[in-house]
């Protein structure tokens, strides 16, 4: 079964190729299939914003398509910078962005530096049905930033359950844990059928 995954990153197709590995898929990317339209993302909710590229590409490659759309949520910024996440402080890098944070929550105690990451992966059909799956990587905003691995705002956000940084652990330990992870784990049930269906 086809599958276009909503990106030019060729880093998030290889991602989401190893989080739904084992599945009968072809996956494509919108430059593989000459799509240069960009779909913004102009809504608040992450939920609008998958939904949103999922359907747009999938109408215009008459193809399922995967779109995701996640952020970082930090309680002690009232759950900033949220789906502004990858603009956040506008066109910096992301060590910057990292510091800017770290930066914000300067004096704020360990035990009030909660926060997740939250991602949103939908999936539509181009006869406009439409599912969508959410996952959370809960943790806290660690003081300083750690780890090579990873990119965005990995090197600070500390993992509870793994005692370190999202970019100290290896990749397969993310993959497993992550926000990305678990929504890809909850898509992955709604494709099974949907491909033994096409297959028979």
């Amino acid at each position: 079964m086809k599958l276009l995954i909503a990106t030019h990153n060729v880093g998030k197709k290889r991602e989401f190729a190893e989080l739904l590995a084992g599945l009968k898929l072809q996956l494509y990317t919108l430059d593989e299939l000459g799509i240069t339209t960009s779909i913004p993302e102009t809504s608040e909710s992450y939920i609008a914003n998958a939904l949103g590229k999922a359907q747009g590409y999938a109408n215009l490659a008459q193809l399922l398509t995967l779109a995701d759309d996640s952020g970082l949520e930090v309680d002690a910024l009232h759950g900033e910078p949220g789906v502004y996440s990858a603009r956040f402080g506008g066109a910096i890098s992301d060590a910057q962005r990292c510091e800017m944070l770290l930066q914000r929550l300067q004096g704020v105690p360990y035990e009030k530096r909660a926060a997740r990451f939250r991602c949103v992966i939908a999936l539509c059909w181009p006869d406009n049905r439409q599912q969508w799956v959410e996952g959370l990587c809960e943790g806290h905003i660690a003081t300083e930033m750690r780890g090579k691995n990873g990119f965005g705002y990995d090197p600070i956000f500390w993992v509870d359950e793994a005692g370190m940084t999202m970019a100290e652990l290896p990749a397969a330990a993310k993959n497993r844990i992550s926000h990305r992870a678990k929504a890809a784990q909850k898509a992955r049930a709604v494709l099974v059928p949907l491909i033994a269906r096409e297959c028979k």
